[in-house]
């Protein structure tokens, strides 16, 4: 038995798409900096549905918190709440459970607080720590008392174990144990802190905030929403420490070559949100010209299944000169999430979030643009709507390589038993999905999109992939001590 409360029950459409890990925002240097962190965390939503905290401080009133279950704005836009998170400095977290016990858990809502010898210290962080698992054991041992079952808690007790005189050196003292990806969020009673690990896996990314006013975002599209002027993106391997309106660098971890999360640009970041000084959008655009080159085929119509893959199918049509249309619409009042009260209702499936224009499709060979195929189940749904419509034929293109590895950096992914791309060849899933076509755009295919025109450095790949190749740049400890297979040179 599911013992999640009925809001929070998955809907079918969700579940065969990669969860989006989690987003991190702070504020310093303003007043109410609590209102301007969930606004922040709005902008952030598509990164973690289930839940989201806030952490404030001001010398008055010290440290408040409020965690809470749901959308941001269902409960962080009550006048009532916010009045109990004053202060000029807060940090906030939206959750979708990676790490710990699935399901709605108060205890496992960050951002996680501590009380220390030198005052109280908050912390945020996005990624997962792949080595929690003896880090735990580790710290249960010496006599650690764990609240939650999430591996972010670590960060916490590995600083209250650290022998530094500053908060920030304890909070790099502990990062320094840690393996895994992380950026990280926190603040002091005047301080607001952001890490990136030394592979940059997760974003981070920095900006001003009036005269003495610094944000820092998951995405700049974070920074946008509160009216924030984008400074830069936290470096790999950095951190920031902010206060009196001074931005103090340091790289308290030995130097590596940049790994960033490649999904973020597929799928994971929102379309209004850059990287690198590129788009998002603009990297998407590119993808569906990538496949169109890649994997032309003679039809009617390009129609993206919305919403993110839009920007690729865009791209497809331009390249293609075949019409853009949009054949599918989805229920935009629908959120992630469904309460299902019958059996009856929930075997509809897909079709309670996305609805084919019969008048459109009837008759016509059709290209389906998606981001991803994880399970396929739901791509052989909305075939089956396409068919159902009265079209001719249905090729899927997909915006991504196929996805044969689970992911350890922060992303909820299935075993790799359930990825459809580790059983299969991809002539084996097109037959399996039932259309006329099914391609996904090459590994370096995806990397020119993103910008890199000699497409992936085998040698030493520019991204982290490891959910397409199976080459982990982070050792996965803790799945390996479970039995986790790597990756063979026949492979």
């Amino acid at each position: 038995m599911n013992d999640l409360p009925q809001p929070f029950l998955s809907h079918p459409f969700d579940d065969d798409k990669l969860k989006e890990e989690c987003g991190v925002f702070g504020v310093v240097g303003v007043k109410d900096a609590a209102n301007f962190v969930a606004l922040g965390l709005h902008a952030l939503q598509h990164r973690g549905q289930e839940a989201g905290g806030i952490v404030a401080h001001d010398p008055e009133h010290g440290f408040n918190s409020a965690h809470r279950f749901g959308y941001v704005r269902d409960n962080f836009t009550k006048a009532s709440l916010m009045e109990t998170l004053p202060g000029p400095i807060a940090i906030g977290h939206v959750r979708y459970s990676t790490a710990g016990k699935k399901g709605a858990v108060i205890r496992d809502i960050q951002p996680f607080f501590g009380e220390f010898s030198l005052g109280g210290a908050a912390v945020a962080h996005n990624g997962n720590l792949t080595n929690a698992d003896q880090l735990r054991r580790e710290l249960i041992e010496m006599g650690a008392i764990f609240q939650s079952s999430s591996d972010s808690e670590c960060i916490i007790h590995l600083m209250a174990r650290s022998i530094q005189k500053r908060h920030a050196d304890r909070i790099a003292d502990a990062l320094r144990r840690v393996e895994g990806a992380f950026s990280v969020v926190a603040m002091t009673r005047t301080k607001l802190i952001g890490v990136r690990d030394p592979l940059g896996v997760r974003p981070l990314v920095l900006g001003r905030l009036g005269d003495n006013g610094f944000a820092l975002s998951s995405e700049t599209c974070g920074l946008d929403i509160i009216g924030a002027e984008f400074v830069r993106e936290i470096e790999p391997g950095e951190m920031v420490v902010i206060e009196n309106g001074l931005v103090k660098s340091s790289r308290p971890f030995a130097p590596a070559k940049s790994r960033f999360c490649i999904f973020e640009h597929v799928y994971f970041s929102r379309p209004d949100s850059s990287y690198g000084g590129r788009s998002v959008y603009e990297t998407r655009h590119q993808i569906g010209v990538e496949l169109a080159r890649e994997a032309p085929i003679e039809a009617d119509l390009v129609c993206p299944v919305p919403d993110s893959g839009t920007p690729a199918a865009i791209g497809f049509s331009q390249e293609s000169g075949i019409p853009f249309a949009l054949g599918i619409t989805r229920n935009q009042y629908m959120g992630r999430t469904f309460i299902e009260p019958t059996e009856q209702i929930r075997n509809m499936g897909v079709r309670l979030k996305l609805n084919v224009n019969k008048a459109l499709i009837k008759g016509k060979r059709v290209i389906l643009v998606d981001d991803s195929v994880v399970r396929g189940t739901t791509s052989r749904k909305i075939k089956d709507m396409i068919l159902d419509a009265g079209a001719k034929e249905v090729h899927f293109r997909i915006a991504s390589p196929p996805t044969a590895w689970p992911c350890f950096y922060g992303v909820d992914t299935p075993d790799r038993s359930k990825l459809l791309a580790a059983k299969m060849t991809e002539d084996e899933m097109r037959d399996w999905i039932g259309v006329d076509s099914l391609k996904f755009i090459s590994l370096d295919g995806l990397y020119r999109a993103a910008g890199e025109a000699e497409g992936r450095n085998k040698e030493n790949p520019q991204y982290c992939d490891a959910c397409f190749s199976g080459e982990y740049p982070i050792s996965p400890a803790d799945q390996l001590a479970k039995g986790f297979q790597m990756k063979t040179a026949a492979e």
